[in-house]
């Protein structure tokens, strides 16, 4: 009995090895940029166990599970190639899943910032909604630029996004803090793991006012920049902690932005994105 379990093993592990010979790395065969919901995915062959889904690491935004896959009574090949096609069809769902960011506006948002999020993250083919936290669909900006958004802040109560973008300004900033509809959904974001992000005023005046910055590095204009209870970080242009991005101001709108679709897209994205508009040699994101 002994010998033929050798040679049951023996089979085994070269039913594996033609799997494997098929994709030499599994590992890091499905593996692509990070995103909200759809963080790396990973096939993975064991010998021991089958196909189960076990949890992505803590600290990830949102996460699609690891493929662990072993022999079952249809042998390990067969297991490997079902899992394997199990992983490609998750891979082929994320990718042509639409990436969602709400963009708040309110009289005084400053207006390079705002609409330099909007019109970057749609360029990179993310579905961006713009809505207001006044009483009407336009708003006058902090320089006298008005803006149309597709509707008011309630219109989206209780939907979640892939994140939420805050432009800053004054008095905007502070009429974003004081919107109820728009804290809700703050609120709601921050619990998801989602992306919160703010540029300007509102990392200081919305994120850290609204306590979301707790234990989190962030940026914003020097004029708020000392109401950061971390100042670790405080003068980079950009910084990307976790599910946090924050930013400066009008002249890092365009890295902040790029950031934003470097997270939700991936390296590769940000990079197509950024070659048509030209950007100042040395620019980073």
């Amino acid at each position: 009995p002994i010998h033929h379990h050798q040679k049951d093993n023996q089979r085994l592990l070269a039913s594996m090895a033609r799997t494997i010979a098929v994709t030499p790395d599994l590992t890091h065969a499905f593996a692509r940029p990070a995103l909200p919901r759809t963080n790396r995915l990973t096939a993975v062959c064991t010998a021991l166990k089958p196909c189960q889904r076990a949890a992505q690491p803590a600290k990830q935004i949102a996460s699609r599970p690891t493929f662990f896959c072993g022999p079952t009574f249809g042998g390990a090949g067969m297991r490997s190639r079902q899992c394997v096609a199990a992983a490609q069809q998750e891979e082929a769902a994320a990718a042509s899943k639409t990436i969602t960011v709400l963009v708040p506006i309110a009289n005084g948002s400053e207006e390079i910032e705002a609409v330099t999020i909007i019109d970057t993250l749609r360029r990179a083919g993310a579905e961006v909604t713009v809505a207001s936290v006044e009483g009407t669909t336009e708003v006058t900006c902090s320089r006298g630029v008005r803006l149309v958004a597709d509707g008011l802040i309630g219109d989206y109560s209780g939907v979640l996004f892939d994140a939420i973008s805050l432009p800053g300004g004054m008095p905007g900033a502070e009429r974003l803090r004081d919107s109820g509809e728009l804290r809700a959904m703050l609120v709601a974001q921050a619990e998801s793991g989602r992306l919160l992000t703010a540029i300007c005023a509102a990392p200081a005046v919305v994120l850290e006012q609204g306590g979301f910055l707790k234990g989190r590095l962030a940026t914003a204009h020097p004029a708020f920049v000392g109401s950061l209870s971390d100042q670790s970080e405080a003068k980079e242009r950009v910084v990307v902690d976790g599910p946090i991005i924050t930013s400066r101001g009008p002249g890092t709108a365009l890295e902040f932005a790029l950031a934003l679709v470097k997270v939700l897209f991936g390296d590769d994205k940000a990079i197509e994105v950024a070659g048509p508009m030209v950007l100042a040699e040395g620019l980073t994101y």
